[in-house]
């Protein structure tokens, strides 16, 4: 994640009056301080750790006589530890000068020794990787699949199919995957010889790192939109204020006065970087009672720094812009392998029960907005900029750590049903797409392609 407002131009260039004046049309727009208080979960961003949506027991059934034949996901890997020590680097530096000065508050005093055990335990657990609890949500979500598959999977075993699994080869990514088949073999041992070895796809599975994703890339590199609206939007004072009352509970005020408003915001930034990646490393903390960081943090504060963190991610992964495609269009590569898959298993020309895919936020949140799936239907225009009162835009509801896409396919008679689970809540297709009946989360396969434009 960036630091918000020193990691951009202080100056934008003289040569963009039209951006400068959307900018100050931009930062007119956005709402007072209560209407941008999000629930707490909400302030971790796609740090938030998995929860699944909905309870199993209440998914509808599907249509008499219509039985599982194949099922496919995407998942994001689960909760991990940070992917480097920056932010806890940055923290302790700070408060060992502090610490020499004598200008630590009481809070202050307990803060960097719980930092200190923070770092030690990802470094232990490794920066990036998986920690217990994000090893431990990838395999309670294959293990919830096998239950609500359970004739899918002793057709698998009956027929010989095959299960194949894929991921972006990044660490993270192929260590949930891994996980995930051995989840699924322990459901029943007689799947372990059916699935396949994990093998890597960067196309499909890291294409913004790929080829595919060339135009993206220049746009996060160089669209001065883009720069000049995280600008307004990020470095206001409402953040400079937020960061001196994170840096007050720590620190003395003529400490805290010291510091420049760069660097007052960057601290105050690592340590919400930290208080979001603490549940994620809860199974790693003393007894396993998590880290208590919020003690250190406002919820004003948090959420502040939270929806900045929003911010980042809306505008450069999700739905942006309302007049480009920019940061999503690359996701069809993914939605294509979807309709694939299931053209595929309807033709005859497969021997797959099902395909599973292991992958980063990177792809998951553009995918949300190229399908259209709850609170990425909504891009930003000059007059209504990203903000939480005019936006239902939310990181840890679009792609918490361990978020997944899940399509189940029906078949009898030769027709298709498709029903879909967000975060393992059953969720509707986007509006232009008709479900088989009113009030139904089945559709048919060949509605899908026509509303997606694939046929």
């Amino acid at each position: 994640m960036k630091r918000f407002p020193s990691a951009l131009p202080s100056v934008l260039p003289s040569a963009l009056p039209p951006v400068l004046a959307l900018c100050t049309l931009l930062a007119a727009a956005l709402p007072a301080q209560a209407a941008d208080q999000p629930a707490h979960r909400d302030s971790y961003g796609t740090k938030a750790p998995y929860a699944p949506g909905q309870n199993a027991r209440t998914y509808q059934k599907a249509p008499a006589g219509f039985v599982p034949v194949f099922t496919e996901n995407v998942s994001r890997h689960g909760s991990r530890a940070a992917t480097d020590g920056e932010d806890g680097d940055l923290v302790l530096a700070l408060w060992a000068k502090a610490e020499a000065a004598g200008q630590l508050t009481r809070q202050g005093t307990e803060f960097g020794p719980k930092v200190r055990a923070l770092q030690a335990a990802m470094a232990k657990v490794g920066y990036g990787d998986l920690s217990g609890r994000g090893k431990q949500e990838i395999q309670d979500t294959a293990t919830r699949m096998a239950r609500r598959l359970p004739s899918l999977f002793a057709g698998i075993v009956r027929k010989g199919e095959k299960i194949d699994v894929v991921s972006s080869g990044q660490g993270r990514a192929v260590d949930s995957a891994d996980l995930y088949a051995a989840a699924l073999s322990a459901s029943d041992p007689a799947l372990k010889p059916l699935i396949g070895a994990t093998r890597t796809d960067k196309d499909l599975l890291y294409f913004h790192k790929a080829d595919g994703g060339a135009a993206y890339r220049d746009y996060i590199a160089n669209d001065q939109r883009l720069a000049a609206t995280l600008k307004t939007l990020t470095d206001q004072p409402k953040t400079h204020r937020a960061a001196r009352s994170v840096l007050l509970r720590l620190f003395e005020p003529a400490f805290v006065n010291g510091l420049s408003d760069a660097d007052r915001v960057a601290a105050a930034q690592a340590v919400y970087n930290l208080y979001a990646i603490a549940p994620a490393m809860s199974e790693e903390s003393p007894g396993g009672k998590g880290w208590g960081l919020d003690r250190y943090l406002s919820t004003a504060d948090a959420a502040w720094f939270g929806y900045l963190s929003d911010t980042e991610d809306f505008y450069e992964k999700g739905p942006g812009f309302a007049d480009s495609d920019i940061t999503y269009k690359m996701a069809n590569v993914l939605l294509t392998d979807f309709f694939h898959q299931i053209d595929a298993k309807r033709d005859g020309a497969s021997t797959l029960g099902a395909e599973l895919r292991f992958t980063h936020a990177e792809e998951i949140i553009p995918l949300a907005a190229l399908m259209g799936l709850p609170g990425s239907t909504t891009p930003a225009t000059g007059t209504h900029p990203y903000t939480y009162a005019t936006n239902p835009w939310r990181g840890a509801e679009v792609s918490p750590l361990g978020a997944n896409i899940q399509w189940d396919v029906y078949e009898k008679n030769g027709r298709y049903l498709v029903h879909m689970l967000y975060n393992e809540k059953e969720t509707s297709f986007k509006p232009t797409c008709h479900p088989i009946a009113k009030g139904s989360k089945f559709y048919d396969a060949t509605e899908l392609e026509r509303c997606f434009g694939r046929g």
